[in-house]
């Protein structure tokens, strides 16, 4: 059989360009590390562009972008793994940019939010050439990258790395999926767990907690540095808004932090900068997040934020 139709244009190609280079730094032994990032965007046809020396729908105008933080227990993540379920982000005409920060293997805290401020101090800098704009900037993560991302939203002048500087590491919009935002509550209770016995580890160090934190492994010190990465401990006014979404029945971060979390951000008076979104029978990641309608959350919120 033989068809024509006319599916018209309304839709524009979706571009990946992989691996580029945003930060140089080392790993725990001393090592030189390359860190990179990939970029999604409507941006024309560039298949077409080679084969045929034209491009149909060239759109050099400058877009938000929203940087997707991975996560992974901070064990490190292929930072291309979920962008396929990122893509919905870039179909509301966002560029979005996708990154890998040092694993706990490769850096210890504060390694990895140096890590993610510096690639957003990247895109900055680049914004003429991935055609972003530079003054609507977003960041989504889950879990490890969910933490990171609460983080940055606090929109703090520290951990700040020489790469890059005099471009803004701050963000105007977050969106946190299911992340341990209290690293604190979070290790006291895996503390406890580990201490119990019959846990997926045996020592401390060997968790998701301990290795992002380094040793020395003593409660006092670890309890020290865990306060360091809590965003509870870092609400302040100039915090971005942030959208965070959580399931009910999480058994690896429990979603009364989140809950914690936002009760926190109201009773600071930031009850205009966030929502918190509960997902019934939700697990870790599970594919509630995944769903048309929580990804119509997701977009809209930073369409309302960023557009």
């Amino acid at each position: 059989m033989r068809y024509e139709i006319q599916p018209g244009r309304s839709r524009k190609t979706i571009n990946m360009t992989d691996n580029i280079c945003y930060s140089h730094v080392t790993d725990l032994e001393g090592n030189p590390l390359d860190l990179y990032l990939s970029i999604c965007a409507q941006d024309g046809n560039s298949e077409m562009r080679l084969a045929a020396g034209r491009d149909d729908e060239t759109d050099t105008t400058p877009k938000p972008c929203i940087v997707w933080v991975p996560g992974g227990g901070w064990r490190g993540s292929d930072k291309n793994l979920m962008v396929p379920e990122m893509k919905f982000l870039v179909d509301r005409g966002f560029v979005l940019a996708s990154i890998y920060y040092r694993s706990s293997a490769q850096g210890h805290w504060p390694d990895q939010i140096v890590d993610v401020k510096t690639a957003i101090r990247f895109l900055r800098a680049h914004a003429e050439q991935f055609h972003i704009d530079p003054n609507r900037i977003g960041i989504i993560g889950r879990s490890a990258g969910g933490h990171l991302t609460s983080m940055a939203a606090m929109n703090l002048d520290d951990h700040e790395s020489s790469e890059w500087a005099g471009y803004s590491s701050k963000v105007q919009a977050a969106c946190d999926l299911f992340g341990p935002t209290d690293l604190s509550a979070l290790l006291q209770r895996t503390r406890q767990l580990v201490n119990a016995g019959g846990y997926r580890w045996d020592r401390i160090e060997d968790t998701h907690e301990g290795a992002l934190l380094g040793g020395p492994y003593d409660d006092a010190s670890m309890d020290a540095r865990a306060a360091t990465a809590t965003a509870l401990n870092y609400i302040n006014d100039g915090m971005c808004p942030i959208c965070i979404l959580h399931g009910d029945a999480d058994l690896l971060v429990p979603y009364t932090i989140s809950e914690d979390f936002y009760a926190k951000l109201v009773a600071e008076g930031q009850a205009d900068k966030c929502d918190l979104y509960i997902l019934k029978g939700a697990g870790h990641g599970t594919r509630e997040f995944f769903q048309s309608e929580t990804k119509q959350i997701i977009a809209d919120f930073f369409a309302r934020e960023l557009m």
